[in-house]
């Protein structure tokens, strides 16, 4: 995995602008996993990504991102290869199946 060495950096925090429509002060990480793994996979920089798996772990992390709705192609496919998961096994990959685009657009 590319962020093999995340136990390296224990100092790493999630920046609160990924997270700038919650109270910080009253954020709860575990109660919200899915919604801060959604924003790590999406705009996080490698600090947030270290911080993620210290706080979820390698496994708490795939469980997130196996049952996120939506995510765009691009990530879809890092994540997927990242963390070794078929897409298949991905919500937002079964659920973009499911509704398929016009062939125009």
């Amino acid at each position: 995995m590319y962020f093999d060495k995340f136990k390296d950096h224990q100092d790493a925090k999630i920046n609160p602008g990924l997270l700038w429509e919650y109270d910080m002060s009253r954020f709860d990480f575990l109660e919200m996993r899915n919604v801060v793994v959604q924003r790590v996979v999406e705009r996080g920089w490698p600090d947030d990504w270290y911080a993620a798996l210290n706080l979820y772990d390698e496994n708490g992390m795939k469980e997130a991102i196996k049952s996120l709705p939506y995510l765009n192609d691009k990530d879809m496919h890092f994540v997927s290869i990242l963390f070794e998961i078929p897409l298949s096994e991905l919500k937002c990959y079964i659920r973009k199946q499911s509704h398929p685009s016009h062939w125009n657009a």
